[in-house]
């Protein structure tokens, strides 16, 4: 017979042991998978992070210099400072909510979530108006060139690094401005840049296409001008955009203040119409594509105000030529990794 002490003790504790312990690794996986489920939402919403925290820092300041409109925000303690050229038809309004101290700025989605992403950041932002429905290379350069130097003095920022982004014809315009300016780096999207009509040296800034291979014209010219850059010694890199499904909730995750019912109302005419396929890609540019008279059809009408949008993110879906923040962080990462 065995003494109490010559018991055979369990292994690894007692059971009383051992099921605290069992429970301890439960609770501790079950947060593990909670905080990761948290992670991983915020991972796939980055946009709606954006511009629920992030909207009381996109009140600008608007202001009229040498009869050229700019728009521009400066953050408490800047880092550098951002000049964003606007594409065709769009304008430095586009880039900023609408507010008191810009009653008449639009704040288009993707627009506005690459200022805040920039403030959030702590780069001070200015946006120009081009002259006209595009931007010129003429006079244009030089006084949107004086303008931004002028600004920068007033506000004591000449010690900060300059950056540029230019988006179609501001990618265009940009990639001219650059031989004018000392920019740390710039970033051009949608667009190729003039580099057929201009020579440069490896005193060129650090520039980063950002495009969307759907343009295949567009993409075999970035191609060819990302290497020529190279073997010029310019530090040269590019980022592609690919389409994405629609799906029910996509417009009201990507429009501030859209509806999520009719969001989901305008999804289903959209599938019904044959206008996506069915993994919810669009099929046809959304400028291309009659949604609107599909909608009013259905008996839903969208506010003036919400067309714009709407067409905007369907172009961004299909990828073909549009405004993207999708890629903010990495744009950012682009800026921050060349200001010295």
């Amino acid at each position: 017979m065995l003494k109490r002490s010559d018991k055979v003790k369990p292994p690894y504790g007692s059971r009383t042991h051992r099921l605290g312990v069992t429970l301890v690794v439960i609770g501790l996986l079950l947060l593990a998978a909670l905080l990761f489920r948290l992670g991983d939402k915020n991972h796939d919403q980055p946009t709606q992070i954006v511009k629920e925290s992030l909207s009381s820092l996109s009140h600008p300041t608007v202001e009229i210099q040498n009869g050229t409109n700019l728009i521009w925000n400066i953050p408490n303690k800047p880092k550098a400072v951002l000049f964003i050229a606007h594409g065709c038809h769009r304008k430095a309004s586009d880039f900023w909510d609408k507010s008191s101290s810009c009653p008449n700025c639009t704040g288009l989605p993707e627009e506005k979530v690459l200022v805040r992403t920039a403030l959030s950041k702590s780069f001070a932002v200015v946006t120009v108006s081009s002259s006209g429905t595009c931007w010129s290379f003429g006079k244009e350069k030089i006084v949107v060139r004086d303008v931004i130097k002028t600004w920068v003095k007033k506000h004591n920022l000449e010690r900060l690094p300059l950056v540029a982004l230019g988006a179609s014809s501001g990618g265009y315009f940009v990639s001219a401005l650059a031989l004018d300016m000392e920019f740390s780096s710039i970033v051009l999207m949608i667009a190729e840049g003039v580099f057929d009509r201009i020579s440069v040296d490896k005193s060129y800034p650090p520039t980063l296409f950002v495009h969307m291979p759907k343009d295949v014209y567009r993409q075999q010219k970035i191609r060819e001008f990302l290497e020529g850059l190279r073997v010029e010694g310019v530090d040269a890199a590019e980022i592609e955009c690919l389409d994405l499904p629609l799906s029910p909730g996509f417009l009201a995750d990507r429009i501030e203040g859209f509806d999520r019912g009719v969001s989901a109302q305008v999804f289903e005419v959209l599938r019904e119409k044959g206008f996506v396929d069915e993994k919810g890609y669009m099929k046809r540019d959304g400028r291309r594509t009659p949604w609107r008279q599909a909608l009013s059809g259905h008996k839903i009408s969208l506010e003036e105000s919400l067309v714009t949008p709407v067409e905007e993110e369907l172009n961004l879906a299909y990828a073909y030529h549009e405004m993207t923040s999708l890629q903010s962080e990495q744009i950012f990462n682009w800026f921050e990794s060349h200001m010295g």
